[in-house]
């Protein structure tokens, strides 16, 4: 008479069933990817409440980051979608322009703006040079990830080293895009520089 089978030894699948049991672990996993990506597309249609404006300066955007609409007519596959405001145009370009200018605002001046000097220029229509805009925007991306609980401990620091001081390094450099802007609090200036011309075709 065989022993019962106790509660604690362990199941045991054949290993012919395992290439069917990864393969519906993979399914699901596509599955809860889609469900996440209409969540995300929901929240972004939805309107901000009054009474969550409070948290608004810090974290804004955050979750409209994650996932939007990834396909276009006549795709047969997702592609996942883009994240950097230069990829983006019309009202998702100004929307997240808005995010980005008030956490600019909202945290990174008012804690790591320092002082405008010859040295280390600024300029208070920053949204307005396209080079400010794609860095202050990584800047922001990663600030997302790196502060997230999943970061880990060493997260902030990562960002600290890695993004946020060689990004104000290039953007407050004498010759940066605002090395024609303001270099004295008592003197507003904002003037963009020259790009070089692409070559013609």
């Amino acid at each position: 008479m065989a022993e019962p089978a106790h509660e604690s030894d362990p199941i045991r699948v054949p290993d012919h069933d395992l290439d069917d049991l990864v393969s519906t672990v993979a399914r699901l996993v596509a599955e809860s990817r889609k469900q996440g990506q209409t969540l995300a597309r929901l929240i972004d249609d939805t309107p901000p409440s009054d009474d969550e404006g409070g948290g608004a300066g810090l974290g804004a955007g955050k979750d409209s980051m994650v996932e939007s609409p990834a396909t276009e007519p006549g795709d047969e596959q997702e592609r996942p979608a883009p994240i950097f405001i230069l990829a983006f145009d019309g009202t998702a370009y100004a929307e997240e322009l808005t995010a980005l200018t008030r956490w600019v605002h909202d945290l990174l001046l008012p804690v790591y703006g320092r002082e405008i000097t010859t040295g280390r220029p600024w300029c208070r229509q920053w949204q307005e040079h396209p080079e400010a805009v794609a860095r202050l925007h990584a800047l922001w991306l990663a600030w997302q990830q790196l502060t997230d609980p999943e970061a880990g401990l060493a997260g902030p620091a990562t960002w600290h080293r890695d993004h946020l001081d060689l990004t104000m390094l290039q953007l407050r450099s004498p010759d940066g895009p605002f090395g024609a802007c303001t270099t004295s609090p008592a003197r507003p200036n904002h003037r963009l520089l020259a790009a070089p011309e692409p070559a013609g075709i």
